[in-house]
């Protein structure tokens, strides 16, 4: 059987998709609402959002770390060996800064964080100015502006706000997270 003749059969339409969520519109809400209490309480209680935020980080660069050494002695040159296992000593230094020190952490990842916002934004701002003048690029430069703003915000309030920016980032993407699905939920519903 050739692969031509069986594109037609394995392939689904997102309509399709969709139809098969219809069902499932109030789970998907009700997870919707969940992302919005966790969104809200991460707001709330910032602090220990940020907590959080940072020992699982570290966690996750102590896995990260450990996968990278076990490469590493599996190498068969000694450059590769010796990269290998440095960028896992790194990854496992900084995840037990994270979960030992996590206050620490969060100053070093918060600053780390508004850098990267701000170069972010210029790099935008750069890529704006390279998009023909007949095409709209406003919203590259808006969107270059805030990111810039929003990394300088970061950066000036810094080292005093760094143990409540990380928590009250991760309150935001859960809150609007939660919104999307909560209308996608509710979307499936009105077209059952």
């Amino acid at each position: 059987m050739s692969n031509a003749s069986n594109v037609g059969t394995s392939e689904h339409s997102l309509g399709e998709a969709i139809e098969r969520l219809r069902g499932k519109w109030a789970a998907i809400t009700a997870f919707g609402v969940l992302l919005v209490i966790l969104g809200f309480a991460a707001l709330f209680f910032s602090l220990i959002a940020t907590i959080a935020t940072v020992t699982l980080n570290g966690v996750l660069f102590l896995i990260a770390g450990a996968a990278e050494i076990g490469i590493g002695m599996h190498s068969r040159s000694w450059g590769r060996f010796f990269l290998w296992v440095v960028g896992g000593l790194l990854y496992v230094a900084a995840g037990i800064l994270c979960i030992v020190n996590p206050f620490l952490a969060s100053v070093v990842l918060t600053l780390m964080l508004g850098a990267g916002l701000i170069a972010a934004g210029v790099v935008r701002a750069y890529l704006a100015t390279q998009i023909p003048a007949g095409e709209p690029r406003g919203l590259v430069f808006l969107a270059a502006a805030v990111t810039i703003l929003l990394g300088l915000i970061i950066v000036t309030h810094w080292p005093l706000d760094s143990v409540y920016v990380l928590g009250t980032l991760l309150g935001v993407d859960l809150l609007f997270h939660g919104v999307g699905w909560v209308s996608f939920g509710m979307g499936l519903h009105s077209r059952a």
